[in-house]
């Protein structure tokens, strides 16, 4: 004769096969907004596997510019190349990570052409995650690129004066400029979905903006019609408060506030209109 406990073990065992049951076919929670943007970060992440140049550039460009600059261009700029290293590695940090940024929308716009866009599109997370989650990968790639940057100038010499919280605090400010452009890139990809065409509108910008400034020489040596190009371009502005704090000289006060505002001003339009495009596209 069995006993009740006997019975009992049985019809557990069965309700706990029905709950796994039901609990599979229950609809799983929607991702949060945070949780969601970290996915698409680390699949923008998982591509460069897919495609190295984006690495390659981030190590290249910074290595190309610095070097070259310094050692060819030292000497008859300011007379020695460790002195002309102080004045050009923060200009060089900052036109590296402006010229990267064109591979964030490239990579928007190869998902777009291949279909991968509308797939995410159609999962049930926040419309932004998809664009926040490729910032959080740009972001990564222009922190690797800084630190590039910074370790090259160590290796070759340079000894920032603005100590540790100054080259911080230059990264932190040429980073938010570069995720600023990120976001201008993602809406030209939304415009035009080729990242062929995306790289190319890019270096017909970014190349003038880079070499139209104060990155590799003080502009009081170029005619008057180039000097007042230099001293509006942003990129300008953002190289000169990025030198001041890295070398610690102060005064940079109104370069580090064009920056922000300039960054701002580029978010403000950019950043609604990349998510208009993103909801309203096909």
């Amino acid at each position: 004769m069995s006993t009740p406990a006997a019975v009992a073990r049985p019809a557990e065992a069965r309700a706990h096969q029905i709950d796994i049951v039901l609990a599979a076919s229950r609809p799983r929670r929607r991702a949060g907004a945070l949780t969601a943007s970290a996915t698409f970060g680390r699949r923008a992440m998982l591509k460069i596997k897919h495609d190295p140049k984006q690495l390659v550039d981030s190590i290249a460009i910074p290595i190309l510019f610095t070097v070259l600059f310094t050692y060819l261009f030292g000497g008859a700029v300011s007379g020695s190349s460790a002195g002309y290293l102080t004045f050009l590695l923060p200009g060089t940090l900052s036109m590296s990570i402006a010229i990267v940024t064109m591979y964030g929308g490239a990579r928007l716009a190869q998902d777009v052409t291949t279909g991968a866009f509308d797939r995410f599109r159609s999962l049930p997370v926040w419309r932004g995650a998809f664009v926040l989650g490729g910032l959080l990968s740009d972001a990564a790639r222009y922190l690797f690129a800084s630190a590039v940057v910074v370790v090259l100038g160590l290796i070759m010499g340079y000894r920032p004066e603005g100590g540790v919280a100054g080259v911080t605090a230059a990264t932190a400010l040429i980073v938010a400029f570069g995720l600023s452009l990120s976001l201008l890139w993602a809406t030209v990809a939304l415009l035009v979905p080729d990242p062929a065409v995306v790289i190319s509108i890019a270096n017909v910008v970014l190349m003038p903006l880079s070499f139209a400034s104060n990155i590799f020489v003080e502009p009081r040596t170029m005619p008057g019609w180039l000097q007042a190009f230099v001293e509006v371009n942003p990129l300008s502005h953002v190289a000169t408060a990025a030198r001041g704090l890295m070398n610690g000289t102060g005064g940079t006060g109104g370069s580090v506030t064009w920056s922000l505002i300039a960054t701002a001003a580029i978010t403000a339009v950019c950043a609604p209109l990349a998510l208009h495009l993103y909801s309203r596209r096909g």
